[in-house]
């Protein structure tokens, strides 16, 4: 069993509220950061912690995006007895996100022996991240950006909500690069795609932390530092989420590209020179 103390909780809870929204990989950099702390990470209750404390995260984009997310739960339950509001986007966009869910749920279920095995490698991570970089610069320049939110279809929410698979096998990929990558695919533009990516990942990152919490209390990992760990998270994924919108505002994601591939070559050096076990 391996324990995760109360000073390492807060540092994996700040890597994972600044990563977890931005498309860079949160499990990525989670497990450089456990790799560099000599925490082992494919541990069962290591992976459950890393699931746990992205709730923070979530629980982040549920104060931020709490206006959004009333009216559109408060749409979907007008909508289950009243026909007319069926017609409404914000009662469709609900059902899509419901839809959108099932993909990543049946596959992470299914996959679960590979992803806290070997899939859970150091090397997995470095590839993954310099090849999704390639995809998302291919997407941001293939994108027309002309379509907003108000815009997207079920075939846009489903597409989006299957390639959050790649992320969840291939940590590295980054569940945010690859959904807002596909959203850009589809013409959408880039704030358009980032609040997809954010609504698209309510459910599925809520659910994933919830199954994996008996394992992280239960291998190892005490409720202090899961507590901890959580409420860091929370609290620096809000400002990185504020900060995110903004950029993407204004910004392609070039910068986010090469960051990328910076830290996946850095990656791939530290685990071949044995200074990382992967």
């Amino acid at each position: 069993m391996t324990a995760i103390s109360v000073g390492q909780a807060v540092i994996l809870g700040v890597v994972e509220g600044v990563t977890e929204f931005l498309p860079v990989s949160s499990t990525g950099h989670l497990k450089i950061a456990e790799g560099l702390m000599s925490i082992p990470v494919d541990d069962k209750s290591v992976v459950g912690f890393s699931a746990v404390i992205q709730v923070g995260a979530i629980a982040a984009v549920l104060v931020y995006f709490f206006k959004d997310i009333k009216r559109i739960v408060s749409a979907w339950f007008r909508g289950l007895t009243n026909r007319e509001e069926r017609y409404h986007h914000d009662y469709k966009f609900a059902w899509w996100v419901i839809a959108a869910t099932v993909p990543i749920v049946l596959v992470g279920l299914a996959a679960k022996p590979l992803i806290e095995g070997p899939l859970a490698s150091l090397w997995v991570v470095a590839g993954s991240l310099i090849v999704g970089s390639g995809v998302m610069w291919c997407a941001d320049q293939m994108g027309r950006h002309k379509r907003g939110e108000d815009d997207t279809s079920f075939k846009d929410a489903m597409w989006v909500g299957c390639s959050q698979i790649l992320a969840l096998l291939f940590p590295g990929f980054s569940r945010s690069g690859a959904t807002m990558s596909t959203a850009l695919v589809l013409d959408l533009d880039r704030v358009a795609a980032t609040r997809l990516s954010f609504f698209l990942g309510i459910p599925a990152l809520t659910g994933a932390g919830i199954y994996e919490l008996k394992d992280a209390l239960g291998a190892g990992v005490g409720a202090a530092p899961l507590a901890v760990g959580t409420l860091v998270s929370f609290i620096v994924a809000y400002a990185s989420i504020a900060w995110l919108l903004k950029f993407v505002a204004k910004h392609s994601f070039n910068a986010f590209v090469i960051y990328r591939i910076v830290i996946g070559v850095a990656l791939l050096g530290l685990l071949g020179t044995g200074v990382l076990n992967a």
